[in-house]
């Protein structure tokens, strides 16, 4: 199966705007073949400045900065900058000293510092391990409590969503999430339907009930975020609780929810637990031969995003294209507030 027009054209689009703005993207996984070869192919294409944290090899590709933290002599300012955003957690500064040179780590707090615009990394280290780092060194927007996950789903039929373009969440980070963690996903990821498809999003709070038809204190729990997301963002639209085929297909739409302005012509999915949001997005990937493109973090004060370990070249280069459009939205913001 050939892949989907949506996702050529999406990624296409991204490319041209991320070369525009030129950022600065560190990876931590420098000496990875993978990211090496994502990371000349971005340089190369002139999309962004590549920095791979490794030591730099003979064959070094043009316009691909490489730093090796054992021998930075800014890994000094990295560990004073880590030891101020976690010693109320106990950390020492000699502590502070190692972890900072840790590749993972140096990545995260050269955003932090504002020596890179972002990170990509997860080539090498678990997801856990990835999104630890740039809590940690980086943080949480300010007011934002809850970091989650979006997946830009790309299918075949572009009558579906944004011109066959779809922001699917939370699919791979908060795993039972309250009424008020749902509604700031919803929230969050709006935006993220914004900045990366270009579209005015139309969310979708999903559930097995539509407008009441099952009973449950699980459809209560997205009735509830429902009420929080229109109390926060009453300029959004958004609508709930919404069987699937209520949110995508316009007939089922009108007979199940007459009068949403969001049933039958959801782009933004909210999926109401882990467990859903995984499977939904695999399924729709598998079965119906769409392109799932992510995750990619939000709610962070800057961006930083994980791949699989499992990835490909083209995953990193395409994620490091995506990475690089979250930056236009939040040039200039300082780091957050660091995890607990």
């Amino acid at each position: 199966m050939p892949v989907p027009e949506s996702a050529t054209a999406f990624l296409a689009g991204l490319i041209d705007r991320a070369r525009r703005s030129k950022r600065k993207i560190v990876f931590p996984e420098g000496a990875d073949p993978r990211v090496v070869n994502a990371a000349a192919r971005l340089a190369h294409q002139g999309i962004l400045q590549p920095i791979l944290i490794a030591p730099r090899p003979d064959s070094a590709p043009e316009g691909v900065t490489f730093i090796d933290p054992e021998n930075s002599p800014a890994a000094s300012k990295y560990a004073a900058l880590y030891y101020e955003r976690r010693r109320a957690k106990g950390i020492t500064q000699i502590e502070a000293a190692t972890i900072a040179r840790r590749p993972l780590y140096y990545a995260a707090l050269m955003v932090a510092a504002g020596d890179a615009d972002s990170s990509v990394g997860g080539a090498a280290n678990t997801s856990a391990e990835t999104v630890r780092a740039a809590l940690h060194a980086v943080g949480a927007k300010p007011g934002v409590r809850v970091v989650s996950s979006v997946f830009i789903m790309a299918v075949h039929n572009r009558d579906f969503g944004a011109n066959g373009l779809l922001a699917f969440a939370d699919c791979a980070i908060v795993i039972e999430p309250t009424a008020s963690q749902l509604a700031e996903i919803a929230i969050a990821t709006a935006e993220s339907t914004r900045t990366l498809i270009g579209a005015d999003p139309a969310v979708a709070l999903l559930s097995f009930s539509t407008k009441g038809s099952g009973k449950d204190k699980q459809v209560d729990r997205i009735v509830e975020a429902l009420r929080i997301v229109r109390e926060r963002a009453p300029h959004l639209n958004v609508d709930g609780e919404l069987q699937a085929d209520a949110a995508l297909t316009a007939v089922v739409g009108q007979s199940k929810a007459p009068g949403s302005t969001v049933a039958g012509r959801a782009n933004t999915l909210i999926f109401p637990n882990l467990a859903s949001g995984n499977i939904g997005y695999k399924l729709v990937e598998r079965l119906g031969d769409a392109v799932a493109i992510g995750p990619f973090l939000q709610g962070l004060a800057k961006p930083a995003n994980d791949v699989s370990r499992g990835c490909s070249a083209d995953d990193v280069f395409n994620a490091a294209v995506v990475t690089a459009i979250q930056c236009t939205c939040t040039a200039g913001s300082p780091a957050g507030k660091p995890a607990v």
